[in-house]
């Protein structure tokens, strides 16, 4: 690891250089505008890999936002790890929240990271911890100690539920064959514990117009007499939770994996400071499903929230306007063993059954995805546990994450290989908020633990046969 460590010290200043190049592309993929950034930012990741010595390195086109792939094949008899990311990003709005241009990145010192953290979108989300892998290949490339293949696969369309990846996986199925994927795009509990994730949410996402008169109306001369499509909204979707905060679709809790009192207990050992959860996101209280805490609340149990609302009159003054239609977003995050389609469809059949006849309702399915849960006996989980432990000094804690990542169980189904999730990022990190940031020492730890697992994993691979 000297030669591995010495390189990375070396080159420092350049990594950033080649991550901030990367973070100024605006590739926003839920927003068409951004198509052409989209695609600068592929092209960008194509070019960076043939310069560091990847093989085969090209944009794949897809019916939406192509995928990057590049790949190193120095002996088809050692084992291959496919490495995931993608480059897509977040819209970065409300603007003015940032205390800097989300797409001019820089480095600020803050308490949680006072070697500073580097504010951009895309910072944490995945761009740095995609960019850590790449670095580290070069890394590893450089100082001759690349210890197993590799193929990498760098999506264009995570953000708006990977429409496209299930259609370029099946289409490349011997392309993709692998021993293990690899993936950072999730987070540690902190900076001194360490940790691996093991489970994931799935995701539903929704959304709803309400339509009540052909035409926007005069509240004076109309209101109280004709439904006003936000007032019924609002009940609408207040009603989906009773007083205990628990969903009331009918059905949505039939397949929900119930976890034992020994797997909560072994949870609730994870260090948590809750008044300092608190504290630091500027809340008197905490809330959620009754019966549950606060860390359960956000990993293992499932979660409806209204990601968006709007209609009528939003602009500056005033305008006493009935509107005529409403809307809202709305996302489910799901557990083991629920099934997204399943759930949009619970959704959609309630919200069409609550409604009153005063409006029409049309509810759309966005996208989704499986809930995950990663073996932790197998020699993938073994090689990253052993990597952390040689870089942060202490064995790494499994732990739940509350977010999902909706190809992890496609990649499964279709690869027929584990997924090993070995994030750098912290939950302070504000992914998909204003003022993203990830550390900069978490990225050069990340950059300094990925060669360790490609080692331990050749190794540990060696000794199973």
């Amino acid at each position: 690891m000297e030669k591995i460590n010495t390189y990375i010290d070396q080159n420092k200043n350049r990594f950033l250089e080649e991550l901030f190049a990367l973070l100024r592309i605006p590739s926003i993929s839920a927003d068409s505008k951004y198509k052409k950034d989209v695609l600068s930012a592929a092209e960008y990741l194509k070019h960076h890999f043939q310069e560091i010595g990847m093989e085969n390195a090209e944009v794949c086109e897809t019916p939406g936002n192509p995928v990057v792939y590049a790949d190193k094949i120095i002996d088809k008899n050692l084992p291959t790890v496919l490495v995931y990311g993608h480059y897509d990003v977040q819209p970065a709005t409300p603007l003015d929240q940032w205390e800097s241009d989300p797409f001019d990145p820089v480095i600020r010192k803050t308490d949680i990271h006072p070697q500073g953290a580097i504010f951009a979108r895309g910072a944490c989300d995945d761009k740095g911890q995609m960019f850590m892998h790449v670095k580290a290949l070069e890394t590893m490339l450089h100082t001759q100690s690349l210890p197993c293949n590799v193929k990498v696969i760098v999506e264009g369309e995570e953000e708006v539920g990977s429409v496209n990846l299930s259609w370029f996986v099946q289409r490349h199925l011997e392309k993709l064959q692998n021993d293990v994927i690899l993936i950072s795009d999730t987070s540690m509990i902190a900076k001194d514990i360490p940790s691996i994730t093991t489970g994931l949410r799935g995701l539903s996402y929704m959304e709803i117009e309400v339509t009540g008169p052909n035409h926007d109306l005069h509240s004076g001369v109309y209101g109280g007499a004709v439904a006003n499509p936000i007032n019924v909204l609002a009940k609408l979707i207040a009603s989906l939770q009773d007083k205990d905060n628990r969903i009331t679709i009918p059905g949505f809790y039939d397949r929900v994996k119930e976890f034992s009192t020994a797997e909560r207990q072994k949870m609730a050992a994870v260090p948590f400071d809750e008044q300092a959860y608190k504290k630091s996101l500027g809340i008197a209280e905490v809330q959620g499903e009754k019966g549950y805490t606060t860390r359960e609340r956000a990993s293992i149990r499932p979660t409806l929230d209204v990601n968006g609302i709007w209609g009528g009159y939003i602009e500056e003054g005033a305008k006493t306007v009935l509107p005529s239609k409403a809307y809202a977003k709305i996302s489910m995050r799901l557990v083991p063993d629920q099934d997204w389609k399943e759930i949009s469809e619970l959704f959609k059949k309630h919200f069409e059954d609550i409604a009153p006849k005063s409006v029409e309702v049309k509810v759309t399915t966005h996208h989704g995805g499986e809930p995950y849960v990663t073996p932790i006996d197998g020699v993938a989980f073994q090689a990253a546990s052993k990597a952390m432990e040689e870089t942060f000094g202490k064995k790494p804690l499994p732990q739940f994450s509350g977010g999902s990542i909706p190809i992890v169980a496609l990649f499964e189904r279709e690869l027929k290989s584990k997924v090993v999730l070995m994030g750098f990022g912290l939950n302070s990190d504000d992914i998909h908020s204003p003022n993203e940031n990830y550390g900069v020492w978490n990225f050069f730890k990340g950059i300094e633990t990925i060669p360790a697992f490609y080692k331990h994993f050749a190794t540990l691979t060696k000794e199973e046969q």
